[in-house]
């Protein structure tokens, strides 16, 4: 409603998830990069915990994207149950068969043995299990003590199940019970997660608004941001509500900008008004946690973790072991398409992606209904070019498109997510039944599906379909500023470096100093904001990919992929 009166393209502040939106502040990046290292590091717990609303979802969803090959993944999401229905939902997830045996009810003996017997045979075939329990914060305590009994199933090396708890922070509490320490001891890793500092308050909203289209200045003044920042404790889903709420009232005065009046009114509006009264002075994030939880959703853009290309943890197994993001399980989880019954379960995908309408699919043909695909790059870049008005010839591509200002940009460990950011069509390497590389382009996109061109036919499948022969090769173009020579810009002062300060301080809303060239730490401050802002390491250092956020929040003229329905 609001959205041309302020310059947008649509409205930035929606609590459902879209992973063009995607936030990861460095809390979340580390809440990711402990779930990893748990489910690299050999069994036991792992806890993750944090207010109603602070990201938990959106980093289960990145974390599902990211989990290794051979990993088979159960998902539960209503805990409120005893111990044998517990057991009897660990092993439906799993598509374990069970059977009671003699007179009686069922026991735990009769889930128990089948679900052993899988866990070994998954083991011996190399095969990871994990169990995620989503609002774990209402679990029992004999079903937390089973779920540690559960960890006593293992060989000489490791634990046959690796377990997972999420939820809100009276999780930290129960663990803390001394009823419950032997569970406490097995958790390997633990984070909790805190809601956005004030810094990365403003960085969120500007995020935001950046990716909906705003070119103009910001329409929050400065002591709105604050405001907004102090009403919402920093919690994303409560941002969301409240900036929306808060434009939405500009509109309707016809006020360009938000100032703190309108944010005052905007928070009587969403939040109540009770606690309203209580948060004038003092903060209480309980309650704040309370009102958030009133609406539904992950709000960081869920669902994507493609910063992990950009940001790998530190430890070489856990790089490796997330490279293949290839995993026909994860990628299809959050896409919410079918996967087998073993490596993720239905409750998983329901868990990962929002419902949607089936769509009509194909399966991939590489060959028979293919006319003329691509069997080498050169012939790949030529197909892609056309999109991008480019006329490469018979030459080097890459070094055809550079002389058009037109950068080649190629990566083997590209997953769904970072091609949902980047936003623009690519070159996929698909691979047959004789393992030949074939190259498709990737023109569309959506939560179930993608569009691939592979010579002249134009196919949409499932990403599950997709995940099957695709091993995380993606290639694309990109245009690069005045002056880019294949480098990283840092601190000098060059002219690329000027261009690069004025860009930032244009999408900044500071008009005062685009046209000034910005000393070395301020320039360096400022490319570490925006690669923050966008999910990217925060290092200071502008490469491609910083380059092509960039080109996409200022609206520079790419081709972008279609996003299905």
């Amino acid at each position: 409603m609001y959205a041309l009166f302020f310059g947008l393209k649509q409205e930035p502040f929606s609590i459902a998830p879209d992973p063009r939106y995607l936030f990861m502040s460095e809390r979340h990046r580390e809440a990711l990069a402990h779930l990893l290292y748990g489910v690299n590091g050999g069994g036991g717990f792992v806890l993750l915990s944090g207010e109603i609303g602070a990201g938990k979802t959106t980093v289960c969803r990145c974390f599902l994207e990211q989990i290794p090959k051979r990993c088979n993944v159960a998902y539960i999401f209503n805990p409120k149950l005893t111990v044998n229905e517990l057991l009897k939902t660990v092993c439906d997830e799993f598509g374990i068969p069970y059977a009671h045996q003699g007179p009686g009810g069922p026991t735990v003996k009769d889930y128990l043995d089948p679900l052993n017997e899988f866990l070994l045979k998954m083991h011996a075939v190399g095969q990871n299990n994990l169990l995620i329990i989503d609002e774990a914060q209402n679990l029992s305590a004999d079903v937390l003590e089973q779920l540690r009994l559960l960890t006593n199933l293992e060989t000489n090396e490791r634990k046959l199940l690796q377990i997972i708890l999420i939820g809100q922070p009276e999780l930290r509490t129960m663990l803390a019970r001394p009823e419950l320490e032997q569970l406490a001891q097995r958790v390997i890793a633990r984070f909790h997660l805190d809601a956005l500092s004030e810094r990365e308050t403003v960085q969120y909203i500007k995020h935001r608004l950046a990716v909906a289209g705003l070119k103009r200045a910001l329409p929050f003044d400065r002591d709105a941001m604050r405001r907004i920042h102090k009403l919402s404790r920093g919690v994303p889903r409560r941002i969301n509500l409240l900036c929306d709420r808060a434009l939405l009232g500009a509109y309707a005065s016809e006020q360009p900008t938000v100032d703190r009046t309108i944010i005052d009114k905007a928070a009587s509006e969403v939040f109540d008004m009770a606690e309203q009264a209580a948060h004038r002075d003092t903060p209480h994030p309980r309650m704040a946690a309370l009102a958030a939880g009133l609406v539904g959703g992950a709000v960081l853009a869920g669902g994507a973790g493609w910063w992990w290309w950009n940001h790998a943890p530190t430890a070489a197994t856990v790089a490796a072991s997330t490279a293949a993001a290839s995993a026909p399980a994860a990628r299809a989880a959050l896409a919410g398409s079918a996967v087998p019954a073993a490596p993720l379960s239905a409750a998983a995908r329901t868990a990962a992606s929002a419902a949607s309408a089936p769509i009509a699919v194909a399966a991939i043909d590489l060959n028979g209904a293919a006319q003329s695909p691509a069997r080498n790059e050169r012939q790949a870049w030529r197909q892609l070019a056309p999109l991008w008005k480019l006329t490469l010839g018979d030459d080097d591509p890459c070094g055809a498109a550079a002389r058009q200002q037109v950068q080649c940009f190629k990566s083997s460990t590209s997953n769904l997510a970072l091609i949902r950011q980047l936003n623009r069509p690519g070159i996929v390497t698909l691979h047959d039944d004789s393992s030949k590389p074939v190259y498709a382009l990737l023109t569309g996109l959506s939560n179930q599906s993608a569009t691939l061109r592979i010579g002249d036919t134009t196919q949409t499948v499932t990403l599950a379909t997709l995940a099957k022969l695709w091993r995380g090769d993606f290639a694309t173009f990109w245009r690069a500023p005045p002056g880019y020579q294949n480098r990283l810009v840092d601190s000098d002062n060059g002219p690329l470096a000027d261009w690069l300060s004025a860009q930032l301080a244009v999408l900044d809303g500071d008009s005062r100093t685009a046209d000034k060239p910005a000393s070395e730490s301020a320039l360096k401050t400022k490319v570490q904001a925006f690669q923050l802002a966008n999910g990217l390491r925060a290092d200071g250092l502008a490469g491609p990919t910083t380059f092509m956020q960039l080109n996409r929040a200022t609206g520079v003229d790419e081709p972008r992929l279609f996003a299905e329905r």
